[in-house]
């Protein structure tokens, strides 16, 4: 339930609160309607002032507040504020715009309102999702034959190249090659829903 402030107002921050846990628990759309039309100009205009375009900042919050739609359940209003929640899925959404760019050879720096910025701690369920991640990859390990194992220990735990694995192994390099090629074929079937 929204707070009252002392003159019998609800707060902003808990009307925030409040919106985006119906549209978690209710799939509201008349409170994403209201989230939308509160956010998404203050949105545009933070990607503005960050340096993008007219329409890619129309663009950035658009996906914004769709994603807080589609995550509206991951939303904790004891660990982080609705508008900071809000703004950091705007602000990862450039960021991630803004490293493919700079992979594609374009060199750019984001620069972020001291305001908006949040602790990027892994949310509370982030643990439990890795912990079920490892375990499933561990059980996946366990279908692989003992040669396809070894050379997946070299390569991926132990950092080894090619060359060195087959001199550790005292196999040709092909073999080397071969077992993994087999190895990740087998754990990309395991684990397909995962890659």
């Amino acid at each position: 339930m929204a707070k009252e402030t002392p003159n019998g107002a609800t707060s902003d921050a808990a009307r925030w609160a409040a919106l985006i846990e119906a549209v978690a628990t209710r799939r509201d759309r008349a409170a994403f309607a209201t989230l939308f039309e509160h956010f998404a100009p203050r949105i545009k205009s933070f990607m503005r002032r960050s340096g993008a375009s007219e329409q890619s900042a129309d663009e950035f919050a658009q996906e914004a507040l769709l994603a807080v739609w589609s995550k509206a359940g991951l939303f904790d209003p004891a660990s982080v504020g609705a508008s900071a929640w809000i703004f950091t899925i705007a602000r990862n959404l450039r960021i991630d715009v803004l490293r493919r760019e700079k992979r594609g050879g374009r060199d750019y720096t984001v620069e972020i309102d001291p305001e908006f910025h949040v602790d990027e701690g892994p949310l509370p369920d982030a643990g439990l999702a890795v912990s079920q991640v490892e375990s499933r990859v561990r059980d996946a390990l366990t279908h692989l034959s003992e040669d396809q194992l070894r050379v997946i220990e070299l390569s991926f735990f132990d950092e080894k190249a090619h060359a060195e694995i087959a001199q550790t192994l005292q196999i040709p390099l092909g073999t080397v090659k071969s077992r993994l090629r087999l190895a990740m074929n087998r754990l990309r079937g395991l684990l397909g829903d995962l890659s």
